[in-house]
């Protein structure tokens, strides 16, 4: 049986740590971290997400701003409000909430946010720098939070054979990156993967990202693996994984739920990367 990774705990600890920084920012040097949020549109998804971080922010002190547009705005209209928060000396980090509309390119407006300020990671500066294994000024959130999970299971990530199912730029290529420069042999795979099922089985450390309920099965498992599970799927069991967590939590040696594992840990990164950006502006040095 599986040891369960608790993300809800996890992310509860860092939140604390978070709150604890940022009074000292404050009470050091007057800076109080600040993010903006930019949402299109009225998905309901999203804007539950939205007053998550909103919650989260307030939470550890740090000020959070939504700016809310119709789901019909121009795109250089976005671009352009975008341009000037960037220009806002008293904000340190910016977040689009995705998706966005169709008719909007999320990459020229991902592209108009100052990789400075760009904690969500998602930045071609930031992606380059990290495919280059140089330091980005930001690291995605959501595969910050899975490296944050897989190295508190004690694992040797180094030498060992890792496989991310999902190849998207906000967390299977950053995830694949940053588990590389752990020294992982990483090989990263999809839907359309020839014997996907064969691929898994090989991975000490397994990923499933690919936005597909319940495709992992616990034969697809190689005895005692780390698996992180990022998929939230609704289905008529309610919010499930891309691992069908029942079966796999026979065969895994960790394992993350569906919901309370990856979900929690990606706000716990986005405070702690928006701290991070009010500290690197005030020239204070975080331990």
């Amino acid at each position: 049986m599986a040891m369960i990774i608790d993300g809800k705990a996890m992310a509860m600890g860092i939140r604390k740590e978070v709150a604890e920084k940022v009074a000292d920012l404050k009470k050091t040097t007057g800076v109080e971290p600040k993010l903006m949020v930019v949402l299109i549109g009225e998905d309901p998804a999203s804007t539950i997400y939205v007053k998550n971080k909103e919650k989260a922010c307030k939470e550890t002190g740090i000020n959070a701003e939504t700016i809310r547009f119709p789901a019909e705005i121009k795109e250089e209209e976005v671009v352009a409000a975008v341009k000037e928060i960037n220009r806002q000396k008293e904000t340190h980090g910016i977040l689009v909430q995705l998706p966005i509309p169709k008719h909007i390119s999320e990459e020229k407006i991902i592209e108009a946010i100052s990789p400075e300020k760009d904690v969500d990671g998602l930045h071609p500066n930031n992606l380059g720098r990290l495919l280059k294994g140089g330091l980005p000024w930001f690291v995605s959130c959501t595969p910050m939070g899975i490296m944050e999970m897989v190295l508190s299971t004690g694992v040797e990530i180094k030498g060992k054979e890792a496989v991310v199912v999902g190849r998207s730029n906000m967390v299977g290529k950053p995830t694949a990156l940053l588990l590389l420069a752990r020294h992982a042999t990483v090989t990263i795979c999809h839907s359309r993967t020839t014997d996907l099922k064969e691929v898994c089985k090989r991975a000490d450390i397994l990923v499933g990202a690919v936005g597909k309920p319940e495709l992992i099965k616990g034969d697809w498992i190689k005895k005692g693996a780390v698996v992180i599970d990022v998929g939230i799927n609704r289905s008529e069991k309610g919010l499930v994984g891309d691992v069908d967590f029942k079966q796999a939590k026979e065969v895994a040696g960790y394992i993350s739920p569906v919901p309370g594992g990856v979900g929690p840990m990606t706000i716990a990164m986005l405070l702690k990367n928006t701290l991070t950006s009010a500290a690197r502006s005030a020239g204070y040095h975080l331990e």
